[in-house]
């Protein structure tokens, strides 16, 4: 009877332990609207997007339109932030106005669908690295978990043994695929999402009439080298500031159950960031503050780390933090060695504090 209900109280400790930071949060002004900050980064952002415009005219029919279409992926990736800002309702205060930026952002100018988005981020928000739960860890190329990798033999258990070493260059096909995976779920007549037909509307124009005016202005092969410049930059970019947030850090198993701060906070790892790598990282660096108040804007995520931080460690939470090429190499090495590193999930520094 001691030790049942002893698991009750340390569950109600931890939940009394986020209720404190989020007061401490809100006290600070951190959940309030930032309009001022994403109007100066919309305008960059729209400014930055129709220079490129511009300098696509004027370049015309040359091979330095190589580099036109690479600008365009990390202007491109800019708007796939603020539809993801957008979507966690971080922009506005209207869950309308909102949803309906983050349709103009990720569907008009980056070619995705929100209704996607929405359903596999919300579950990823929801339970992160936790497997059967977590579609960022489900199988795919990838193998993310010693679950997938045990099921893989031959090419595929080779693949799943170097696939560290691959992980980046895989990365210049993420754009293609988040357009195919953005277009197939709106092509889904079983979906129950609202304005999935405009959805699909506007992310197919936008995508023919990109495609229509590269054709127009470029040779074919001219056109088709600048769309897959453009879209290997843009997944590259995307990829890279997804990575480093959750890969390598310790897997939850199917059946553990835990409370929302030790989730969000010990699945999760920063990257120290400066003014550069905020903007290049959609501000993505803050990630375990992202987790833990996903309305959070953007430009007060910085803010918000300090007390974040010092009140895992007052509490005895590990508050991971590294820098950018830190990060990167902790991912490659995890990915490759997925499968012998990590077959006990119990193995690792979350199971190791809450074995206590």
């Amino acid at each position: 009877m001691t030790t049942t209900a002893a698991a009750p109280r340390a569950q109600d400790r931890y939940v009394s332990l986020h209720t404190e930071l989020l007061r401490e949060v809100r006290d600070a002004g951190l959940l309030r609207r930032r309009y001022l900050s994403y109007a100066r980064h919309i305008g960059l952002s729209v400014a930055a997007f129709a220079a490129t415009c511009v300098a696509f005219v004027l370049v015309g029919d040359s091979w330095w339109q190589l580099l036109v279409a690479a600008v365009l992926g990390l202007v491109v990736t800019q708007f796939g932030f603020l539809g993801h800002d957008a979507a966690h309702r971080q922009i506005f205060r209207s869950t309308t106005a909102n949803q309906w930026a983050a349709r103009v952002f990720a569907g008009a100018f980056a070619g995705l669908s929100l209704a996607w988005w929405r359903t596999k981020h919300n579950q990823h928000h929801r339970a992160p690295n936790q497997e059967g739960q977590d579609p960022d860890i489900a199988p795919g190329t990838i193998a993310f978990t010693p679950a997938i990798v045990a099921e893989r033999i031959g090419f595929a258990g080779w693949l799943a043994r170097h696939q560290g070493w691959l992980f980046f260059p895989l990365l210049t096909l993420e754009g293609l695929n988040l357009h195919v995976a953005s277009i197939r779920s709106l092509l889904d007549r079983s979906s129950r999402e609202p304005w999935r037909r405009l959805e699909l509307c506007i992310v197919v124009v936008r995508l023919v009439g990109y495609v229509s005016v590269l054709l127009a202005f470029l040779p074919f092969g001219m056109a088709l080298a600048f769309f897959a410049v453009q879209m290997a930059v843009f997944g590259v970019c995307l990829g890279a500031s997804f990575a480093p947030a959750h890969k390598g850090m310790p897997i939850v198993p199917a059946d553990m159950r835990l409370d929302f701060l030790r989730r969000q906070v010990m699945t999760s790892r920063n990257v120290r960031g400066n003014p550069v790598l905020d903007v290049a990282m959609g501000g993505l660096n803050y990630q375990i503050e992202h987790h833990l108040f996903p309305g959070m804007p953007r430009a007060n995520l910085k803010k918000a780390r300090p007390l974040v931080r010092a009140h895992c460690e007052r509490n005895g939470i590990t508050y991971h933090e590294v820098g950018l090429l830190e990060s990167y190499a902790i991912v490659v090495d995890y990915l490759n060695n997925v499968g012998l590193r990590a077959r006990d999930p119990f193995d690792c520094p979350l199971a190791a504090q809450l074995r206590g």
